[in-house]
């Protein structure tokens, strides 16, 4: 007996079933112990095989835990941080600079490539049942991922970034299992990993990327899955170099059976080269999304891996929306054949505005970081204190709490709009919040 519930069954089966029961139902609460298998074997009079093998069954089903000598008990619901409720509320007047969007001056105009979309999807109609993947999408994208130097594989198109390494994290692990991310990091994923029931082990994160000794620390620690953004990191604006991604990859052949999923959310915005881990281990995924170079709503991603990823994520993708509109997968294939954007005059836009605020902050003796993408990472010794001044100077700033675990503090603030008459007054009022930076930026 647990309290008042008093677990049932003779089979491995039923007394699986009728915990899953109980805890469905609320009899059995969130972290509360189990018996000792022997014992409740000794009170249902089985064998402890059996209930060995029920609360087997419930560990691969995510309703328990098992913690050596501490015995099992029933998994604690999986929680979020709730991270993106960690921002600023924006009074009138107040300068944003916080909301990591694109510059909507940079993204194209959408209505001639959907009315195009549209006419085709009238001539052909896609039916239940069509490839989920528009061909002329799937060319350009495949030849554009070879040319980057990313391994050959299936394709896949999700709704986003977030929700191809949703689906490519629920396609191979368990509840409990973890996952080594990038700290700072973007804060959707670290809600969404132990939203899933999965555990985070932070990776630290310098200009080149994720750190090669923490990643390896991560791993040998039991760490069964890697998130990495190859470019315009979120939120210190990080690329993977050429040396870093030799020092990963070597880790990764240490660690053949991690799950490696690479977020290129910056490409056509970003003027660094690739430098891909995929393919080094033996399941991984490469997702690039449309988002940053031509707009948010468009929801769509292409999502490349090896054969077992893909066809899962697809697989599991069939069971709910079913695809993504082939009208949307037409119209981003206009977007790219009418050339809607030019990839490298707006990398080199946001790369000027970019460098422009970190050379002002320099002025002023504080060290900020940004090597690609639209945000810059201002290290601070009083996260709190700082993002309460500047909103006082009439700037709104992203709090670094969104996007830290146990990196020192921070603030990110985007550039995407910011003027050339904006950057002084904001670096000014930056020295003035925070004063000069402290020397170890990331971790």
């Amino acid at each position: 007996m647990i309290g008042e519930y008093r677990i049932s069954g003779r089979r491995a089966a039923e007394i699986s079933a009728d915990i899953e029961h109980a805890v469905g139902t609320g009899a059995l609460r969130p972290g509360q112990p189990l018996p000792p298998m022997r014992e409740l074997a000794e009170r249902l009079g089985v064998n402890p095989n059996t209930v060995a093998a029920a609360y087997r069954t419930l560990r691969e089903r995510g309703v328990i835990e098992t913690a050596g000598r501490r015995g099992s008990r029933v998994r604690p619901a999986p929680a979020t941080t709730g991270r993106d409720h960690i921002r600023v509320d924006v009074p009138a007047g107040v300068r944003d600079v916080s909301d990591g969007n694109p510059d909507p001056a940079l993204l194209p105009p959408l209505a001639h490539a959907f009315a195009a979309a549209a006419g085709a999807g009238d001539r052909t109609p896609v039916l239940y049942g069509d490839d989920p993947v528009e061909p002329e999408l799937a060319r350009i994208a495949r030849a554009e991922l070879d040319a980057d130097g990313v391994p050959g594989g299936p394709l896949a198109v999700v709704s986003g970034s977030l929700d191809a390494v949703e689906r490519v994290l629920a396609a191979h692990l368990r509840p409990g299992d973890t996952v080594a991310v990038e700290d700072p990091g973007w804060g959707s994923v670290l809600d969404l990993v132990p939203a899933l029931g999965l555990r985070t082990v932070p990776v630290g994160v310098d200009d080149e990327g994720p750190r090669a000794g923490d990643v390896r620390d991560a791993l040998a620690g039991g760490a069964r899955a890697l998130i990495v953004t190859d470019r315009a990191q979120n939120p210190t604006g990080a690329v993977v170099s050429a040396p870093r991604a030799r020092d990963l990859k070597s880790v990764l052949r240490e660690y053949p059976d991690t799950l490696l999923v690479e977020d290129d959310h910056g490409h056509r915005i970003v003027d660094l080269p690739l430098h891909p881990l995929a393919g080094t281990t033996r399941h991984w995924a490469f997702v690039r999304s449309v988002a940053k170079a031509y707009g948010p709503d468009l929801r769509l991603a292409v999502l490349t891996g090896d054969a077992v990823t893909v066809d899962r994520v697809r697989g599991r993708q069939r069971l709910g929306p079913g695809w993504v509109s082939r009208l949307t997968q037409r119209a981003v294939v206009r977007l790219w054949a009418d050339g809607a954007v030019d990839g490298a005059a707006v990398a080199a836009e946001y790369g000027r505005r970019r460098r422009a605020l970190i050379d002002a902050l320099a002025r002023h003796g504080v060290a900020a970081h940004g090597r690609s993408g639209m945000n810059v990472w201002v290290p601070v010794p009083d996260e709190t204190g700082a993002v309460a001044r500047l909103l006082h100077a009439g700037w709104a700033v992203a709090p670094g709490a969104r996007f830290r675990m146990s990196a020192p503090p921070g603030v990110r603030i985007t550039v995407s709009t910011l003027t050339d008459d904006e950057t002084g007054p904001l670096a000014a009022a930056v020295a003035a919040a925070v004063g000069p930076a402290p020397v170890r930026a990331y971790a």
